[in-house]
């Protein structure tokens, strides 16, 4: 099983940007020398709690830092931005990168970014964007031709040559492209459909497994309507870890630093206003309000000594069937440094060492 890094980033609002964005550089480079396969850094635009709205420029310093991680988009949020223009970013970022690059892609989620720009989330606008941009890109990266494209939200020309010297040339580096990920958040979500229609990667939140089993379905489903065969080692689970010597301390720890902050002040209001919870309940009697960091201990978190951690990992891998690669949310523990530190590194030394007979087959 791989293993590696989900950020979105996340800090705290009184949090210094700069600082905050040479936290997460700092941590990438710890996490490249401990043998972390990949990192996804997310792109927001509205939510102060995830403050970087370009995780290209991230990844461009984080490649000058590190010699060996895969870094990825996670995701570039397609409604947002023209497909041709993204497509020469991300055809040089992957140049730069060597081989090092990973292309993250969604639809969005948050509906102050709707608003932000004008997109109609709620009547799935968002996913009709995102279906016509990815077009658009692919279509860029991989037709030999010129051709026009009238789309619903873009219309874009790859021209013949232009007084003899002015043509479309930046290709990616790798090829037809880099390889793309699509993470999704919905129940059944509609957007990991072309995960599976396309044979991309698929990146889903590890929630209760109602909600994973349903995100894996439409995975399948996307895969069936194009006549695909998807592979479980391709999929990537996102969830929260905290390690320690001791189960009693990474509790402690988990509780009283930023991990519970970040879920009691930002992501379960949100998620409850948003209607989310359920996805967050091992039964669907427990009332919203029973909801708390504590809880989250008690059921989703990965947290304890490296032994618990693993049998954690193991029965999560069980409970959801084979998956290929465990990701950490990762927020900003500037506060608990030397804590976060080392459950870091007794992820990559000590937890997943125990895991090797896990393939994701």
């Amino acid at each position: 099983m791989k293993y590696g890094l989900f950020m979105m980033p996340s800090h705290p609002p009184e949090r210094n940007i700069y600082d905050a964005h040479q936290w997460d550089l700092d941590y990438l480079t710890l996490c490249d020398s401990l043998g972390y396969d990949e990192a996804w850094i997310g792109e927001h635009f509205t939510s102060p709690w995830e403050p970087i709205p370009a995780p290209d420029i991230m990844i461009a310093q984080a490649l000058m830092r590190t010699s060996r991680i895969k870094l990825g988009t996670g995701v570039h949020l397609l409604p947002y931005h023209h497909p041709a223009e993204l497509a020469h970013r991300i055809a040089y970022l992957d140049h730069l990168a060597q081989g090092r690059f990973l292309l993250g892609i969604g639809s969005s989620g948050l509906p102050s970014d709707w608003a932000l720009f004008n997109v109609d989330g709620m009547g799935g606008q968002h996913r009709e964007m995102t279906r016509e941009s990815l077009d658009i890109m692919l279509k860029i990266w991989e037709s030999q031709q010129p051709f026009e494209y009238r789309g619903k939200y873009w219309s874009v020309n790859k021209t013949e040559t232009m007084y003899n010297l002015l043509h479309y040339f930046l290709a990616p580096y790798q090829k037809p492209h880099p390889p793309i990920g699509v993470a999704a958040a919905s129940y059944n979500s509609p957007t990991l459909r072309i995960a599976g229609e396309q044979g991309f990667i698929p990146m889903s939140l590890a929630l209760n497994t109602d909600y994973v089993s349903s995100q894996w379905e439409a995975v399948t489903e996307g895969a069936q309507k194009t006549g695909r065969t998807v592979s479980r080692r391709d999929w990537r689970l996102v969830r929260d870890v905290y390690i320690a010597e001791t189960d009693e301390e990474a509790r402690h720890k988990a509780l009283n630093g930023m991990l519970a902050r970040v879920w009691s002040d930002y992501l379960i209001p949100l998620f409850k206003q948003l209607t989310f919870l359920p996805s967050m309940k091992h039964d669907p009697e427990i009332p919203d309000d029973a909801v708390t960091p504590e809880y989250m201990a008690d059921h989703l978190w990965l947290i304890g000594s490296p032994e618990t951690v693993a049998g954690k990992i193991r029965k999560l891998y069980n409970e959801v069937g084979d998956f290929g690669c465990l990701l950490v949310l990762v927020y900003d523990h500037w506060q608990d440094q030397k804590g976060w530190e080392q459950s870091t590194r007794l992820l990559a030394e000590e937890v997943m060492p125990r895991l090797a007979d896990l393939t994701g087959a």
